[in-house]
């Protein structure tokens, strides 16, 4: 499950690399969340998800964080816990035939449970919010530093190594 490493690690590097003036920046799109909040859900909607798809089959699900509290420390690594549980799904669902096993929780049934549409499902809800968070940094005056920004693009040494932070 190397992507979704891959993934989870450019998402923490952003989130490690969001610009402190804007971590409770409002977002523009009038819903009263800040940039914190954002970043937050990232990491609490992976656990929502754990615990309707692994919680059933005992792989483990992190504490959720507080959206309004938690710091950017805290939520790299609940990032990390959480990443660990969606490679524990992924990797179940390849042991299971290449399919999440369903749940009696899983009501929603809108997401096929085959590991690719898992992983593409996941990735792009990520990268989704990924892309909001550098507009509102930019759109906040407080754009992105341009390595930072490139880093994000840089899934081949990403998926060697562990990022961190550039201050």
């Amino acid at each position: 499950m190397r992507a979704w490493r891959t993934n989870d690690r450019v998402t923490r590097y952003l989130v490690a690399n969001l610009p402190a003036a804007i971590w409770g920046t409002p977002l523009p799109d009038e819903s009263r969340r800040t940039v914190r909040q954002l970043a937050v859900h990232l990491h609490n909607a992976r656990c929502s998800w754990l615990r309707v798809l692994a919680a059933p089959h005992g792989i483990a699900v992190p504490a959720r964080v507080n959206f309004r509290t938690v710091t950017r420390a805290q939520l790299v690594a609940a990032l990390k816990r959480s990443g660990a549980s969606m490679e524990a799904l992924l990797a179940f669902g390849v042991a299971s035939g290449g399919t999440v096993p369903a749940t009696r929780a899983y009501t929603w049934r809108n997401l096929p449970l085959d590991v690719p549409h898992v992983l593409a499902y996941f990735v792009a809800h990520e990268a989704h919010h990924r892309g909001q968070l550098v507009m509102v940094a930019r759109q906040a005056g407080h754009r992105m530093p341009r390595a930072v920004v490139g880093d994000l693009w840089q899934w081949t040494r990403l998926a060697r190594q562990e990022p961190t932070a550039r201050r």
